[in-house]
């Protein structure tokens, strides 16, 4: 006999588990590159000067991180975004204390669309090659 609480048009539940190294779910990737020295506050409040080769900008729910080689420890870290109190840009030395989201936002989607660009133009010449050799 079925309980009330027994749905028979309901679909079963599916255990699903993440594949080892991938993001968690809801987690948007962007690349990034560039090197930041930063000021970081962390959970317990300490801040430090940190010195970072970004890698990627990870866009989670509740959460951002910027993702490198962080040169103190030399491992790959992530940082929380909303807990940088500063940042340097190492290509131009412009030096952010607001909007700090924003401004690596921008930069992901610049970078987002020079390489995109890059790629257009290479396939052109490749094109432009192929068509332009004898057979």
């Amino acid at each position: 006999m079925m309980s009330m609480n027994d749905n028979v048009f309901s679909a079963p539940e599916l255990s699903v588990t993440p594949a080892p190294g991938s993001a968690p779910t809801g987690w948007r990737t962007l690349p990034l590159a560039g090197h930041f020295d930063l000021v970081y506050e962390d959970a317990a409040g300490a801040w430090s000067n940190r010195s970072l080769d970004a890698r990627e900008l990870r866009l989670g729910p509740g959460r951002t991180l910027l993702g490198g080689i962080d040169a103190r420890p030399g491992g790959y870290r992530g940082f929380r975004v909303d807990r940088i109190r500063r940042l340097v840009d190492g290509a131009t030395g412009e030096r952010i204390e607001t909007g700090i989201l924003d401004r690596l936002l921008g930069r992901a989607e610049a970078q987002r669309r020079a390489d995109a660009l890059r790629i257009r133009r290479q396939t052109r010449l490749h094109r432009k090659a192929a068509v332009g050799s004898p057979a």
